[in-house]
This record gives C-alpha cells, structure tokens and sequence, in this order.
C-alpha cells in the first residue's frame, strides 16, 4: 500500500515545533495528473537502457510502496528532527 501521512517534527533548544501531520495525498493528485508523461519518460529511459518497461515500473512500485514504515532521525548540536511516513 502506498504511504498516506508523512509526520514531522522539529526541535531545537531555542524553539519547538507542533508535530506536522501532512497528508501525502497532496503529492499524489499531481502526481496522477502527471502520469502520462512520467510513464513517457521511464519507456524512453527503458528503450535507451534497454530495460524492461514492465520490469521499471514493478520495481519503482515496490520502492514506492517499501516506503511506508520509514523512520528518518537527524540530531546535531542539540537539534532534532524526525521525519516518519505512515
């Protein structure tokens, strides 16, 4: 499944942000306005590479959807910040 919300949350010793929820949804809808040129541009990158185009899009699907789940955390000099995708 793809991923839905992305969760983000920045502190700091001088200031705190409030934990961001901000759905991914945003993203998709131009996205899918955009598909037939993005699905355009991976078959000439495939016949240039002589890749399968089928082959191309089951693998950017599988990295499409193994990003549900993932967890960045970033610390230096007392900051932090966390970026999840639900």
């Amino acid at each position: 499944m793809i991923p839905n919300v992305a969760v983000l949350e920045i502190e700091s010793p001088h200031f705190h942000v409030p934990r961001l929820w901000i759905p991914l949804i945003l993203l998709w809808i131009p996205l899918i306005l955009l598909s037939p040129l993005i699905l355009f541009v991976i078959l000439a990158a495939c016949i240039a590479g002589r890749v399968s185009f089928w082959s191309a899009i089951a693998t950017f699907w599988g990295i499409l959807c193994a990003l549900r789940g993932t967890d960045v955390r970033v610390t230096a000099h007392g900051s932090k910040v966390l970026v999840r995708i639900l």
